[in-house]
């Protein structure tokens, strides 16, 4: 999928998400989506993406794997730029530190991130580069 359809099918799921507090929208592959909300890193402007996700006990986790294209997706380096992020999982908001994980905690998540999901695995073989993992921690 071209990037610019892709960045119009996640605009649409991210209207259909927020103007029903996540009744349609909140589940792709039999997995939970949530949004997060980033600010633009040359813009400074929010941005909204839709992502799969998988509950932690200190928030949730998400993967930055753009289908496994050879570049992160937007929302990632957005993060990497300003950590702070804002969370909807359906009509729950709150704000959140986005945290890189490391090893060997990537390791494990990205197992479990494969059990929910083994499309993952698909395209970590199209890329290069590791797919990052990223846990979304509730602020204060």
């Amino acid at each position: 999928m071209r990037d610019a359809t892709a960045r119009r099918l996640s605009a649409l799921h991210t209207l259909a998400y927020r103007v029903t507090g996540g009744r349609i929208g909140r589940r792709l592959v039999n997995n939970d989506m949530l949004l997060v909300t980033t600010r633009g890193r040359h813009s400074g402007r929010e941005h909204t993406v839709p992502l799969l996700y998988l509950s932690d006990d200190d928030g949730v986790v998400v993967i930055a794997s753009w289908g496994g294209r050879d570049y992160p997706p937007h929302w990632y380096l957005n993060m990497k730029a300003e950590s702070e992020v804002s969370v909807q999982v359906n009509g729950r908001r709150w704000m959140a530190t986005a945290i890189e994980l490391d090893e060997p905690e990537r390791s494990e998540w990205w197992e479990r991130a494969i059990a929910a999901y083994d499309g993952y695995a698909e395209y970590q073989a199209r890329t290069q580069r590791l797919i990052p993992i990223l846990r979304l921690a509730p602020t204060e």
